[in-house]
């Protein structure tokens, strides 16, 4: 059995303008005595060792692909350039203790690719857990557990899904993952983006308070920085942990790269000082495909769509690599048709991938929210808040501009689509905006709820980064209690708003309806955190619309 490289369900012919690659520059002692430091202890001796556990990601009837990082030499460490190339071995088998091996082989790590290895396995059994582990110099990595995809045409009677987004390090410990890795039961996880932040240390992080420190530093602009930040993430136990207990799906959004990205720049990024936008925007998706275990269906993107059965499929959207500046807020350019979130090539694919589609449900990875939102009338003291956090301009507004409110054109083109062509049971699954939220997707909102709804909308909040109530710097729970009735009022779209809570949903799917259960931490800030179960709504096969539900899956 070999190893090779196809695409899943590929995207049409796209050729993204090429940039030049940012080379890391050579670490020196100086870089790396403090950043070794950080990494988990290491025995004295040359080794090679797995400090940053195991992954597995987009997986597909036939296959998975595989991840992992080898440090071969104690100097060895992200982004630093050094280390000898090392072979390093996997395998793949249906049982823990590698009794049945149905899958196995090489290749060799470099400090070319900062030592990551990537292994795209074919030939195996549809919807069939499988273990693996990888192996250098006589040392053996975790075993973990993946699964592949149901076989294309195959009856599906129900799917479960974790969803994550917006895990900030220095805000707090990544419990959720914990939680899902807890649970056993998960088909796949998808994060939505923001899987690594870009700050510098202090900048951003729990109330203003630095709960942990991340790596380097400084804040992220070079190759070498991005590897070492997404080396530092991936040294959290409960991030390994659940990596090592389902394949992931992910996305990218903004802070993977800078905050506010679109194709020509970001809000956090200032040309010249901090380089160009060209360099910095290539040297983060670098560091991105090789520490996620990603398979892009085009090079130096993120959409692509995988399928599980009869039961689903999931397209799943890159939105900052296409997209024009965000609008000046209240400039009125937010309706221009010149103006896209997705571009041309990826809203035509798309449009055709849900029109085509013969699954129950249509999911939508979706990094940013779809529904209209109009803030109502807030109050002063909780309308500036909410406007730091959407980034809008604190005079007060009703949309913001970095989500599909600020790119009306090609949301009204989107759902007119489904409606147009009758495509039921589509479901985005978004974060980004640090709440939870359950939404119908109207086609008119103005006229809501005598205008239809095109589809539903599951947003998750966020694993650790600030939500509301941490910006005011009240108890959890006094923002929402206040804030939620007036959007609701002002949005007769949303079924439900939480501004205030951290943690996750479980996407659970049946021929019947798709539901989310939403989950909350305790205290994010505390490595133990416990989670509970918090509200769940569904959608029913064919009513396009969000309905409560009172237990949990």
């Amino acid at each position: 059995m070999t190893s090779r490289h196809r695409s899943s369900d590929t995207a049409p012919s796209f050729a993204p303008r090429r940039r030049t690659v940012v080379k890391a520059a050579a670490a020196t002692a100086v870089l790396a005595g403090p950043l070794a430091a950080a990494l988990p202890a290491r025995a004295a001796t040359e080794t090679p060792a797995f400090l940053h556990g195991v992954a597995s990601g987009d997986p597909l009837p036939d296959g998975i692909l595989l991840w992992t990082r080898v440090t071969p030499t104690a100097e060895a460490i992200p982004g630093s350039g050094l280390g000898p190339d090392t072979q390093v071995s996997w395998t793949v088998a249906t049982d823990k203790t590698f009794t049945t091996i149905v899958a196995k082989g090489s290749t060799t790590a470099t400090a070319a690719s900062d030592h990551t290895v990537k292994a795209d396995i074919r030939g195996l059994q549809p919807a069939t857990d499988y273990f693996f582990r990888f192996s250098a110099g006589g040392t053996d990595s975790p075993v973990a557990r993946t699964r592949t995809a149901p076989a294309t045409d195959a009856g599906v009677a129900g799917l479960r899904f974790g969803v994550v987004s917006c895990a900030n390090w220095e805000a707090g410990y990544f419990s959720p993952y914990r939680h899902l890795a807890a649970r056993g039961d998960l088909d796949a996880w998808l994060h939505l983006g923001d899987y690594i932040y870009e700050y510098k240390s202090g900048e951003y992080a729990a109330r203003g308070k630095v709960v942990r420190p991340h790596a380097p530093a400084n804040e992220i602009l070079t190759l070498a920085d991005y590897r070492t930040r997404h080396g530092r993430y991936k040294t959290d136990p409960d991030l390994q942990a659940l990596h090592h207990k389902a394949p992931v799906v992910a996305i990218w959004d903004d802070h993977e790269f800078a905050d506010n990205a679109w194709s020509g720049g970001a809000g956090n990024h200032t040309e010249g000082a901090e380089g160009t936008w060209t360099a910095r925007q290539t040297a983060a998706k670098q560091a991105y495909f090789e520490w996620m275990p990603v398979r892009p269906a085009i090079e130096g993107t993120t959409y692509r769509r995988l399928r599980f059965g009869k039961l689903a499929d999931l397209s799943l959207l890159d939105l900052r690599s296409f997209r024009s500046q965000q609008a000046s807020t209240g400039s009125g350019t937010v309706d221009d048709a010149d103006r896209t979130l997705t571009g041309r090539v990826q809203l035509d694919w798309l449009k055709a991938g849900l029109k085509a589609s013969d699954t129950t449900w249509r999911l939508v990875g979706n990094s940013v929210m779809i529904s209209p939102f109009a803030i109502g009338e807030l109050s002063a003291d909780l309308f500036k808040p909410l406007a730091k956090l959407l980034g809008l301009p604190q005079e007060g507004i009703a949309l913001n501009t970095d989500q599909w409110d600020g790119y009306t054109d090609d949301r009204r083109e989107l759902l007119a689509h489904l409606r147009n062509n009758a495509i039921r049971n589509t479901v985005f699954l978004t974060g980004d905006i640090h709440m939870a939220w359950a939404n119908d997707v109207p086609i008119d909102a103005g006229t809501y709820p005598l205008s239809a709804s095109a589809g539903t909308e599951f947003v998750v909040t966020s694993v650790t980064s600030d939500n509301l109530d941490d910006i005011v710097k009240v108890p959890e729970g006094t923002v929402s209690a206040v804030a939620a009735p007036i959007i609701r009022a002002a949005n007769r779209h949303v079924h439900w708003v939480d501004t205030d809570r951290h943690g996750y949903g479980v996407l659970d799917i049946t021929a019947e309806r798709a539901q989310m259960d939403y989950y909350v931490l305790s205290d994010r800030t505390d490595p133990n955190a416990t989670s509970s179960w918090a509200r769940s709504y569904r959608t029913r096969s064919g009513t396009q619309k969000v309905e409560r539900t009172y237990d949990p899956v």
